[in-house]
């Protein structure tokens, strides 16, 4: 895709960012920037660097949590396939536990 330049306004501020990105894309990502904004300055405030500054530390913040909320759902998700996948292999008898395991694979039991 072409780089070309995008006017977004954020903090009652407009940028010109020069990307490759969808114009949809970076309207939506500036609101959010904004709605984050509007949060930790109060109303009628000018926005300052220090403001941009702590909507992007809240933004990281809210990232880091997602992420980790999705590793925790991720190993919750594994662990359950886990155990449906040891209970199938034992009522099949093909699973480690299964009787038969050691003879399928040539060990004594």
């Amino acid at each position: 895709m072409a780089r070309r330049t995008v006017q977004l306004r954020v903090g009652g501020q407009t940028y010109r960012v020069v990307t490759s990105a969808s114009d949809e894309e970076l309207q939506r990502l500036a609101a959010v920037v904004d709605q984050k904004l509007a949060t930790v300055v109060p109303a009628g405030r000018a926005v300052t660097p220090q403001a941009m500054l702590l909507a992007a530390i809240a933004l990281a913040h809210d990232l880091e949590q997602e992420r980790s909320r999705t590793a925790m759902i991720a190993g919750r998700a594994r662990d359950a396939f886990g155990r449906i996948l040891q209970r199938v292999d034992a009522v099949l008898g093909v699973g480690p536990d299964s009787p038969s395991s050691g003879e399928a694979n040539g060990s004594a039991p």
